[in-house]
């Protein structure tokens, strides 16, 4: 088959490529350009070179900024504004590197695009990886269903450990299996809020309300905090530890509570993207990537769906991708109001 490899400079996708070309595939490379720090590229560049030279493969740069800004980078920024904890490597993984990079090796006369997630594909579903500390099946939730028909993962079925040997094993690859690993937002250095920072004031004091609305303390500003949060705000007289429940961004307060304060039942989600046609059906759901899967039915009503929880989950934030898995398949989800 004739293989565009996403080539991000890091072990995953070295591996893939390398592996995809042993086996005899016909293979190009594609490194994309997602951001504005150029000395973070030109590092991965070298890296992608050196790999497609040893593998005498053609490789390509594709500038994908406009559409990354457009999609992930400005409501990032945006969805922080207006009090929502947004999820920006599920509107990448939709719009960038399963939309127009499919479509870049459409352009190409490809027959497959291959990444390195840990993810499987099983009849058409999109299914946890083998090595779970590594699954990515969340945040490939929001995909496009037929664009998922053209892409392969080398990788599902491999543990990272065994990825850092075998690249440990081969001489060109020794630096890859060594090497730092990448940051979960490929634009955040360390925290969000310094990417916040460069667009507007987040160091606004604001009240802090208790859930009868009784004003209780100060905080430095909403954009610091996210729903579940327990630190960073004043609560007088508390004996307790207290969490973010509610943010107000119009008012720039936030609602604090006790832990069981937190319990949530039932939520609602909206632009759902599903891969089964049932309006009704009972599943599992992950509210975060790392939150445990907890039982629930759910409702379809047009592009929204109600969702009841058979036991409370806590930490819900609006702007968060609400997965559904029936066992290890991923058959949906939307975005969570």
């Amino acid at each position: 088959m004739k293989i565009l490899v996403a080539m991000s400079g890091g072990v995953d996708s070295t591996v893939s490529a390398y592996r995809l070309k042993e086996e005899g595939h016909e293979i190009q490379g594609v490194y994309m350009k997602l951001h504005n720090d150029d000395d973070y590229h030109a590092e991965n560049i070298r890296k992608v070179k050196k790999v497609a030279e040893y593998l005498g493969i053609d490789y390509h740069i594709l500038d994908l900024r406009e559409k990354f800004n457009e999609y992930v980078y400005n409501p990032f920024v945006k969805n922080y504004e207006i009090g929502l904890t947004p999820n920006p490597c599920v509107m990448c993984n939709r719009f960038v590197k399963f939309g127009a990079l499919v479509d870049f090796a459409k352009s190409l006369g490809m027959d497959k695009l291959a990444t390195g997630h840990y993810v499987r594909l099983e009849d058409g579903f999109i299914t946890e990886a083998t090595d779970m500390s590594k699954d990515q099946s969340y945040f490939l939730s929001n995909v496009a269903k037929e664009n998922l028909e053209f892409v392969i993962f080398p990788l599902g079925q491999m543990y990272k450990e065994d990825i850092k040997k075998f690249a440990a094993g081969i001489d060109v690859l020794k630096e890859f299996s060594s090497q730092k690993e990448s940051s979960e937002i490929c634009f955040v250095p360390q925290t969000y809020v310094e990417v916040l920072q460069k667009h507007m004031d987040i160091d606004k004091p604001g009240n802090v309300l208790n859930t009868k609305g009784e004003v209780v303390g100060k905080h430095r500003g909403y954009m610091h905090y996210t729903i579940g949060k327990r630190k960073g705000f004043e609560v007088r007289g508390a004996h307790e530890p207290h969490y973010v429940i509610k943010i107000k961004p119009k008012e720039n307060e936030i609602v604090v509570g006790l832990k069981d304060e937190l319990d949530i039942n039932s939520f609602e989600i909206k632009d759902i993207n599903m891969f089964i046609d049932k309006k009704e059906f009972e599943c599992s759901v992950k509210i975060r990537y790392r939150s445990a899967k907890t039982p629930c039915r759910v409702k379809v009503e047009g592009s929204c769906a109600r969702v009841e929880l058979k036991e409370p989950v806590q930490g819900l934030a609006a702007g968060q991708m609400a997965v559904f898995y029936d066992g290890q398949k991923v058959i949906g989800g939307g975005w969570i109001e």
